[in-house]
């Protein structure tokens, strides 16, 4: 009788939960609870602050804040560029992390400490925002705004005592704000010698943790402490005005050197055109080198002479004469205001054979465009002897300005040290548009600096 009862009882169970099932689908599809009410439909510009934070619970910081840039097309570039900026990233960091780590496993009797596996991820990085600065220094200073949610695999094997340990880090986010600097700026690809990398506040870094497999995050006071000691860690190391410097190139490297000497002897101009209203032009010569960043240099002034002679010699570093040319400019001195352009041409030094003096007339042009129809009006001509002569063996001769020239040292200077004085005393017969706040500017080997 007990197991008739008990088949019944099972029987009538599974009967009245599918009858409650059936019954059940038919209310939830078919009734309408009565505390639903009709979303309130408006306009963004007419909700207030409370709902549009609902709304919006994270505001780009280009929209709080105007100094920063939108900068989507980064983040798009980064998501298609990701397979390898993750590979290269990952390099960079090895190479980073590897002294530093060798440096400091002595202080806890640690045998090594490696990578057994390091990749970021999937999920590349966003930046929320940029802001850039602008100096008078040969820099570029960028402080972008990251936020990255990414699913990374670092896996550190730790060997000690014998013994063998693996630590995990996975389910990384990391939102920070670096200060990121190129300097110095050098006209060589990537064009910037040395990346510095300062944090402007301490970043949030979250992240899970396995050791030895287990989920070692789970143990109670434990996470937060670990992520405190981190974000002190790296700050510590890196908070503002502390930097990391990761150097792409030798600047000093970067600048190139000088190959050769231009000697140019500016002989003569012929049948110039006046330009004055009343009497003859004053005319006078403006030479340099293209991709060179020293002042022009000039020959005396021809007053009242539209066939002037000058019959003076100059001498120019050359530094590549497959690209640079030599420039040449003919104006008229006046005494109150700019002075006027008279004609100009080049001569390309590609063109000139090493060792051999070459005498070129050259035809005045009042621009470069070989298509420009004013080129067709006569301006006169430029008489002009131009000899280059290579430098042998790399052996730069006495006497030659070079700012990469690196002359021996005084007796008393120590070794490896030494120092540089200069001296801006004043400047004479400046030309110009503007002559009322002149300053210098000084380069040497990469380094600028600028007088008042």
């Amino acid at each position: 009788m007990g197991i008739v009862s008990t088949i019944f009882g099972v029987f009538g169970f599974g009967f009245g939960a599918s009858i409650g099932l059936v019954l059940g689908y038919f209310m939830f599809i078919y009734t309408q609870p009565t505390d639903v009410k009709d979303p309130n439909v408006r306009p963004l510009v007419e909700q207030d602050s409370k709902s549009l934070q609902q709304l919006l619970p994270e505001i780009p910081l280009w929209i709080k804040n105007p100094d920063y840039d939108r900068i989507d097309w980064l983040n798009k570039f980064i998501e298609l560029m990701w397979p390898y900026l993750d590979k290269a990233i990952c390099k960079m960091a090895k190479k980073i992390a590897e002294p530093i780590i060798a440096e400091q496993i002595p202080k806890y009797k640690i045998d090594s400490v490696e990578f057994e596996t390091l990749n970021l991820g999937c999920l590349p990085p966003t930046f929320q925002g940029m802001k850039v600065y602008s100096t008078e220094e040969k820099e570029l200073i960028m402080e972008p705004v990251l936020k990255w949610a990414g699913n990374p695999n670092i896996i550190v094997v730790v060997k000690a005592f014998g013994l063998k340990a693996t630590v995990q880090v996975l389910d990384l986010q990391v939102f920070a704000s670096p200060r990121i600097t190129l300097k110095p700026l050098v006209p060589v690809i990537p064009c910037f010698a040395s990346i510095f990398v300062s944090l402007m506040e301490k970043p949030h870094v979250d992240f899970g943790l396995k050791l030895l497999g287990a989920d070692a995050m789970s143990i109670p006071g434990l996470y937060r402490f670990v992520q405190e000691l981190i974000k002190d860690q790296v700050a510590n190391m890196y908070l503002w005005p502390k930097r990391l410097e990761v150097q792409i190139m030798d600047s000093s490297k970067a600048i190139k050197k000088a190959v050769g000497i231009l000697h140019v002897k500016v002989v003569r101009a012929m049948k110039l055109k006046k330009k004055d209203l009343l009497g003859a032009s004053d005319p006078y010569v403006k030479l340099k080198l293209s991709e060179d960043k020293l002042s022009s240099k000039k020959t005396t002034v021809k007053h009242k002479n539209l066939n002037p002679e000058w019959n003076e010699q100059f001498t120019i570093v050359v530094k590549d004469p497959e690209s640079q040319v030599l420039e040449l400019s003919v104006y008229d001195w006046e005494q109150v205001g700019s002075h006027d352009k008279m004609g100009l041409n080049i001569v390309p030094l590609k063109e000139l054979t090493p060792e051999e003096p070459k005498v070129l007339t050259l035809d005045l042009l009042k621009n470069l465009n070989p298509e420009d129809v004013q080129n067709e009006k006569s301006r006169g001509q430029l008489v002009v002897e131009v000899n280059y002569k290579p430098f042998k063996d790399n052996n730069i001769p006495d006497g030659i300005e070079d700012a990469n020239a690196v002359e021996k040292a005084p007796e008393g200077v120590p070794e490896g040290g030494g120092l540089l004085v200069v001296i801006v005393h004043e400047a004479q017969d400046l030309e110009g548009k503007h002559h009322t706040n002149p300053s210098v500017r000084l380069l040497f080997r990469g380094e600028e600096r600028k007088t008042k």
